[in-house]
Protein backbone atom coordinates (compact mmCIF):
# COMPACT_ATOMS: atom_id res chain seq x y z
CA UNK A 1 0.00 0.00 0.00
CA UNK A 2 1.61 3.47 -1.08
CA UNK A 3 0.11 6.95 -0.87
CA UNK A 4 -0.67 6.73 -4.33
CA UNK A 5 -3.52 3.57 -4.12
CA UNK A 6 -4.41 4.45 -0.18
CA UNK A 7 -7.83 6.14 -1.49
CA UNK A 8 -8.57 3.66 -4.31
CA UNK A 9 -8.22 1.20 -1.59
CA UNK A 10 -10.08 2.72 1.31
CA UNK A 11 -13.06 2.96 -1.37
CA UNK A 12 -12.76 -0.45 -2.19
CA UNK A 13 -12.30 -1.58 1.72
CA UNK A 14 -15.37 0.78 2.78
CA UNK A 15 -17.73 0.04 -0.12
CA UNK A 16 -17.20 -3.90 -0.53
CA UNK A 17 -18.83 -4.37 3.31
CA UNK A 18 -21.75 -1.48 2.96
CA UNK A 19 -22.68 -3.29 -0.22
CA UNK A 20 -23.20 -6.63 1.40
CA UNK A 21 -24.74 -5.06 4.39
CA UNK A 22 -27.38 -3.43 2.21
CA UNK A 23 -27.64 -6.75 0.15
CA UNK A 24 -28.81 -8.30 3.37
CA UNK A 25 -30.70 -5.49 4.16
CA UNK A 26 -32.64 -5.19 1.33
CA UNK A 27 -33.22 -9.45 1.28
CA UNK A 28 -35.05 -9.21 4.72
CA UNK A 29 -37.84 -7.09 3.13
CA UNK A 30 -39.42 -10.49 2.26
CA UNK A 31 -43.16 -9.38 1.16
CA UNK A 32 -42.84 -6.03 -0.39
CA UNK A 33 -39.84 -4.49 -1.76
CA UNK A 34 -39.15 -1.18 -1.88
CA UNK A 35 -38.77 1.04 -5.06
CA UNK A 36 -34.81 0.42 -5.94
CA UNK A 37 -34.67 4.16 -7.03
CA UNK A 38 -35.80 5.10 -3.88
CA UNK A 39 -33.46 2.79 -1.84
CA UNK A 40 -31.22 4.29 -3.98
CA UNK A 41 -32.17 8.07 -3.29
CA UNK A 42 -31.76 7.15 0.14
CA UNK A 43 -28.56 5.66 0.16
CA UNK A 44 -27.22 8.36 -2.02
CA UNK A 45 -28.44 10.91 0.50
CA UNK A 46 -26.27 9.50 3.00
CA UNK A 47 -23.21 9.64 0.62
CA UNK A 48 -23.42 13.12 -0.05
CA UNK A 49 -25.99 15.46 1.13
CA UNK A 50 -25.89 14.00 5.29
CA UNK A 51 -22.18 13.95 4.88
CA UNK A 52 -21.76 17.40 3.56
CA UNK A 53 -24.40 18.57 6.13
CA UNK A 54 -22.65 16.84 9.16
CA UNK A 55 -19.36 17.98 8.03
CA UNK A 56 -20.31 21.84 8.05
CA UNK A 57 -22.18 21.19 11.15
CA UNK A 58 -19.56 19.25 13.13
CA UNK A 59 -17.23 21.59 12.76
CA UNK A 60 -19.12 24.94 13.30
CA UNK A 61 -21.12 23.50 16.70
CA UNK A 62 -17.87 21.98 18.04
CA UNK A 63 -15.94 25.34 17.24
CA UNK A 64 -16.51 26.98 20.78
CA UNK A 65 -15.55 23.81 22.52
CA UNK A 66 -12.22 23.85 21.01
CA UNK A 67 -12.10 28.00 21.86
CA UNK A 68 -12.96 27.28 25.61
CA UNK A 69 -11.33 23.60 26.31
CA UNK A 70 -7.68 22.25 25.50
CA UNK A 71 -7.99 19.66 22.72
CA UNK A 72 -8.20 16.49 24.27
CA UNK A 73 -11.32 17.58 25.85
CA UNK A 74 -12.96 19.35 22.99
CA UNK A 75 -12.69 16.20 21.09
CA UNK A 76 -14.60 14.56 23.54
CA UNK A 77 -17.25 16.66 24.12
CA UNK A 78 -17.66 17.25 19.99
CA UNK A 79 -17.76 13.43 19.30
CA UNK A 80 -20.17 12.42 22.39
CA UNK A 81 -22.47 15.39 21.83
CA UNK A 82 -22.32 16.81 18.67
CA UNK A 83 -21.49 14.30 16.01
CA UNK A 84 -24.96 12.37 17.30
CA UNK A 85 -26.94 15.42 17.40
CA UNK A 86 -25.52 16.60 13.90
CA UNK A 87 -25.16 13.36 11.95
CA UNK A 88 -28.37 11.57 12.86
CA UNK A 89 -30.60 14.72 12.12
CA UNK A 90 -28.66 14.86 8.90
CA UNK A 91 -29.48 11.48 7.97
CA UNK A 92 -33.23 11.86 9.62
CA UNK A 93 -34.02 14.21 7.06
CA UNK A 94 -34.03 12.00 4.42
CA UNK A 95 -36.32 9.61 5.99
CA UNK A 96 -38.51 12.99 6.85
CA UNK A 97 -38.59 13.82 3.77
CA UNK A 98 -39.89 9.88 2.80
CA UNK A 99 -42.92 10.63 5.24
CA UNK A 100 -43.96 13.58 3.64
CA UNK A 101 -43.49 13.09 -0.12
CA UNK A 102 -43.52 9.00 -0.30
CA UNK A 103 -45.36 8.17 2.49
CA UNK A 104 -47.82 5.76 0.92
CA UNK A 105 -44.17 3.62 0.77
CA UNK A 106 -44.26 3.04 4.27
CA UNK A 107 -46.77 0.11 4.84
CA UNK A 108 -44.82 -0.98 7.82
CA UNK A 109 -42.20 -0.88 10.62
CA UNK A 110 -39.88 -2.53 8.94
CA UNK A 111 -40.10 -0.22 5.61
CA UNK A 112 -38.65 2.15 8.02
CA UNK A 113 -35.83 0.15 9.60
CA UNK A 114 -34.91 -0.38 5.71
CA UNK A 115 -34.70 3.13 4.30
CA UNK A 116 -33.01 4.25 7.65
CA UNK A 117 -30.67 1.96 7.02
CA UNK A 118 -29.73 2.56 3.89
CA UNK A 119 -29.02 5.96 4.40
CA UNK A 120 -27.20 5.01 6.87
CA UNK A 121 -25.00 2.52 5.16
CA UNK A 122 -24.62 5.54 2.83
CA UNK A 123 -23.10 7.78 5.55
CA UNK A 124 -21.08 5.10 6.98
CA UNK A 125 -19.08 4.34 3.34
CA UNK A 126 -17.98 8.29 3.13
CA UNK A 127 -16.92 8.63 6.81
CA UNK A 128 -15.28 5.41 6.64
CA UNK A 129 -13.14 6.07 3.67
CA UNK A 130 -12.25 9.75 5.21
CA UNK A 131 -11.52 7.41 8.04
CA UNK A 132 -9.58 5.06 6.42
CA UNK A 133 -7.32 7.35 4.36
CA UNK A 134 -6.41 9.43 8.04
CA UNK A 135 -5.24 6.46 9.97
CA UNK A 136 -2.78 5.31 7.02
CA UNK A 137 -1.50 8.82 6.98
CA UNK A 138 -1.06 8.26 10.81
CA UNK A 139 -0.25 4.89 11.28
CA UNK A 140 0.74 3.48 7.69
CA UNK A 141 -0.50 0.31 6.42
CA UNK A 142 -0.91 -1.52 9.87
CA UNK A 143 -3.26 1.35 11.32
CA UNK A 144 -4.74 1.25 8.00
CA UNK A 145 -5.97 -2.55 8.65
CA UNK A 146 -6.87 -2.05 12.01
CA UNK A 147 -9.51 0.78 11.38
CA UNK A 148 -10.75 -1.31 8.14
CA UNK A 149 -11.44 -3.67 11.04
CA UNK A 150 -13.01 -2.23 13.28
CA UNK A 151 -15.51 0.61 11.65
CA UNK A 152 -15.62 -1.90 8.43
CA UNK A 153 -16.64 -5.31 10.29
CA UNK A 154 -16.98 -4.60 14.16
CA UNK A 155 -18.43 -1.56 13.75
CA UNK A 156 -19.97 -1.93 10.25
CA UNK A 157 -23.62 -1.83 10.98
CA UNK A 158 -23.78 0.78 13.41
CA UNK A 159 -24.73 4.24 11.23
CA UNK A 160 -27.63 1.68 9.91
CA UNK A 161 -28.80 0.93 13.33
CA UNK A 162 -28.82 4.34 13.92
CA UNK A 163 -30.61 5.86 11.45
CA UNK A 164 -32.89 2.42 11.08
CA UNK A 165 -33.92 3.49 14.68
CA UNK A 166 -35.10 7.00 13.39
CA UNK A 167 -37.16 5.40 10.22
CA UNK A 168 -38.79 2.68 12.65
CA UNK A 169 -40.31 5.69 14.70
CA UNK A 170 -40.98 7.65 11.79
CA UNK A 171 -42.71 4.62 9.92
CA UNK A 172 -44.72 3.56 13.25
CA UNK A 173 -45.92 7.38 13.29
CA UNK A 174 -47.23 7.24 9.56
CA UNK A 175 -48.94 3.81 10.79
CA UNK A 176 -50.79 5.44 13.76
CA UNK A 177 -54.14 7.01 13.84
CA UNK A 178 -53.58 8.89 17.48
CA UNK A 179 -51.59 12.36 16.90
CA UNK A 180 -49.58 11.73 20.71
CA UNK A 181 -48.19 8.61 18.60
CA UNK A 182 -47.47 10.66 15.18
CA UNK A 183 -45.74 13.43 17.05
CA UNK A 184 -43.69 11.46 19.69
CA UNK A 185 -42.24 8.50 17.65
CA UNK A 186 -40.36 10.17 15.50
CA UNK A 187 -38.77 11.98 18.48
CA UNK A 188 -38.49 9.20 20.29
CA UNK A 189 -36.83 7.29 17.15
CA UNK A 190 -34.16 9.90 16.51
CA UNK A 191 -33.57 10.23 20.47
CA UNK A 192 -32.66 6.36 20.59
CA UNK A 193 -30.43 7.08 17.52
CA UNK A 194 -28.67 10.18 19.31
CA UNK A 195 -28.45 8.00 22.43
CA UNK A 196 -27.15 5.07 20.80
CA UNK A 197 -24.57 6.87 18.72
CA UNK A 198 -23.61 9.45 21.78
CA UNK A 199 -22.73 5.95 23.75
CA UNK A 200 -20.76 4.59 20.94
CA UNK A 201 -18.51 7.74 20.53
CA UNK A 202 -17.80 8.07 24.35
CA UNK A 203 -16.81 4.48 25.24
CA UNK A 204 -14.68 4.58 22.10
CA UNK A 205 -13.03 7.56 23.34
CA UNK A 206 -12.51 5.56 26.89
CA UNK A 207 -9.23 3.99 24.91
CA UNK A 208 -9.28 0.99 27.29
CA UNK A 209 -10.10 -2.73 26.36
CA UNK A 210 -13.12 -2.18 28.93
CA UNK A 211 -14.60 0.98 26.73
CA UNK A 212 -14.22 -0.84 23.60
CA UNK A 213 -16.17 -4.40 24.61
CA UNK A 214 -18.91 -1.36 25.88
CA UNK A 215 -19.31 0.20 22.84
CA UNK A 216 -19.37 -3.17 20.99
CA UNK A 217 -21.95 -4.49 23.78
CA UNK A 218 -23.79 -1.24 22.82
CA UNK A 219 -23.76 -1.40 19.10
CA UNK A 220 -24.60 -5.20 18.50
CA UNK A 221 -26.66 -5.58 21.27
CA UNK A 222 -28.91 -2.29 19.09
CA UNK A 223 -28.61 -5.07 15.87
CA UNK A 224 -29.71 -7.77 17.90
CA UNK A 225 -32.63 -5.60 19.00
CA UNK A 226 -33.58 -4.30 15.95
CA UNK A 227 -33.27 -7.67 14.40
CA UNK A 228 -35.99 -8.55 16.93
CA UNK A 229 -38.09 -5.89 15.23
CA UNK A 230 -37.91 -6.97 12.23
CA UNK A 231 -38.68 -10.46 12.73
CA UNK A 232 -42.01 -9.56 15.04
CA UNK A 233 -42.50 -6.96 11.49
CA UNK A 234 -42.53 -9.68 9.38
CA UNK A 235 -44.37 -12.09 11.20
CA UNK A 236 -47.37 -8.90 11.67
CA UNK A 237 -47.05 -8.63 7.33
CA UNK A 238 -47.34 -12.57 7.53
CA UNK A 239 -50.72 -12.10 9.54
CA UNK A 240 -51.95 -9.25 6.82
CA UNK A 241 -51.70 -11.33 4.22
CA UNK A 242 -53.58 -14.01 5.64
CA UNK A 243 -56.09 -12.03 7.26
CA UNK A 244 -56.74 -10.05 4.08
CA UNK A 245 -56.30 -12.06 1.07
CA UNK A 246 -58.27 -14.47 2.62
CA UNK A 247 -61.77 -12.81 0.84
CA UNK A 248 -59.94 -12.84 -2.33
CA UNK A 249 -60.07 -16.43 -3.05
CA UNK A 250 -63.99 -16.38 -3.28
CA UNK A 251 -63.69 -12.98 -5.41
CA UNK A 252 -61.59 -15.51 -7.82
CA UNK A 253 -58.60 -13.24 -7.48
CA UNK A 254 -56.31 -16.02 -6.09
CA UNK A 255 -56.66 -19.43 -6.35
CA UNK A 256 -56.54 -21.56 -3.18
CA UNK A 257 -53.25 -22.31 -4.47
CA UNK A 258 -52.14 -19.15 -4.40
CA UNK A 259 -53.39 -18.28 -1.11
CA UNK A 260 -51.45 -20.86 0.38
CA UNK A 261 -48.20 -19.57 -0.76
CA UNK A 262 -48.90 -16.05 -0.51
CA UNK A 263 -48.14 -15.37 3.11
CA UNK A 264 -45.12 -17.29 3.39
CA UNK A 265 -41.93 -15.63 1.99
CA UNK A 266 -40.19 -19.61 2.12
CA UNK A 267 -43.28 -21.12 0.49
CA UNK A 268 -42.82 -17.72 -2.22
CA UNK A 269 -38.74 -18.09 -2.84
CA UNK A 270 -39.37 -22.07 -3.22
CA UNK A 271 -42.15 -21.46 -5.49
CA UNK A 272 -40.69 -19.21 -7.71
CA UNK A 273 -37.45 -21.25 -7.47
CA UNK A 274 -39.26 -24.35 -9.31
CA UNK A 275 -40.79 -22.10 -12.09
CA UNK A 276 -37.53 -20.86 -12.58
CA UNK A 277 -35.87 -24.23 -13.46
CA UNK A 278 -38.90 -25.20 -14.56
CA UNK A 279 -40.10 -22.74 -16.76
CA UNK A 280 -37.40 -20.09 -17.05
CA UNK A 281 -36.76 -16.22 -15.92
CA UNK A 282 -39.88 -15.23 -17.43
CA UNK A 283 -41.94 -16.99 -15.34
CA UNK A 284 -39.56 -16.67 -12.53
CA UNK A 285 -39.90 -12.77 -12.71
CA UNK A 286 -44.02 -12.65 -13.81
CA UNK A 287 -44.46 -14.86 -10.06
CA UNK A 288 -42.73 -12.15 -8.41
CA UNK A 289 -44.18 -9.68 -9.93
CA UNK A 290 -47.83 -11.35 -8.86
CA UNK A 291 -46.62 -11.53 -5.41
CA UNK A 292 -45.56 -8.03 -5.33
CA UNK A 293 -49.35 -7.29 -6.13
CA UNK A 294 -51.00 -9.98 -3.60
CA UNK A 295 -48.66 -7.73 -0.76
CA UNK A 296 -50.06 -4.64 -2.17
CA UNK A 297 -53.09 -5.21 -2.91
CA UNK A 298 -53.05 -6.77 1.52
CA UNK A 299 -51.17 -3.27 2.23
CA UNK A 300 -54.29 -1.23 1.02
CA UNK A 301 -56.71 -3.01 2.23
CA UNK A 302 -55.55 -2.85 5.72
CA UNK A 303 -54.40 0.86 5.43
CA UNK A 304 -58.07 1.34 4.33
CA UNK A 305 -59.52 -0.80 7.19
CA UNK A 306 -56.76 0.93 9.64
CA UNK A 307 -57.65 4.60 8.74
CA UNK A 308 -60.87 5.10 6.58
CA UNK A 309 -59.15 6.33 3.56
CA UNK A 310 -60.89 6.51 0.01
CA UNK A 311 -57.59 6.25 -2.20
CA UNK A 312 -56.82 3.10 -0.26
CA UNK A 313 -59.42 1.59 -1.16
CA UNK A 314 -59.33 3.24 -4.77
CA UNK A 315 -55.74 1.69 -4.99
CA UNK A 316 -56.80 -1.81 -3.75
CA UNK A 317 -59.47 -1.63 -6.21
CA UNK A 318 -56.52 -0.91 -9.15
CA UNK A 319 -54.41 -3.71 -8.15
CA UNK A 320 -57.38 -6.02 -7.24
CA UNK A 321 -57.91 -5.70 -11.39
CA UNK A 322 -54.25 -5.71 -12.44
CA UNK A 323 -54.17 -9.32 -10.22
CA UNK A 324 -57.28 -10.11 -12.07
CA UNK A 325 -56.72 -9.17 -15.77
CA UNK A 326 -52.90 -10.79 -15.53
CA UNK A 327 -54.80 -14.11 -14.11
CA UNK A 328 -57.32 -14.11 -17.06
CA UNK A 329 -55.07 -11.94 -19.66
Amino acid sequence: MTDGNVLFLSILAAALPVLAYAGLIYWADRYEKEPWWLLAAAFLWGVLPAALLAIFFNMVFSVPFYLLLDAGSAERFSAGLVAPLVEETAKGIALFLILFFWRHELDSPLDGIIYGAMVGMGFAMVENVLYYVSAFQESGAAGWGAVVVMRGVLFGLSHALYASLTGLGIAVARLSRRWPVRIGAPLLGWSAAVFLHATHNVTMSGGTALAFLAGLTFDWGGVLITTAIILLALYQERRWMRDYLAEEVGRGVLSADEYAIVPSALSRTRHRLGLLTSEGMAAYRRSGRRFQQCSELAYHKRHHAHFGDPRSLQLAERVRNELTTDEHG
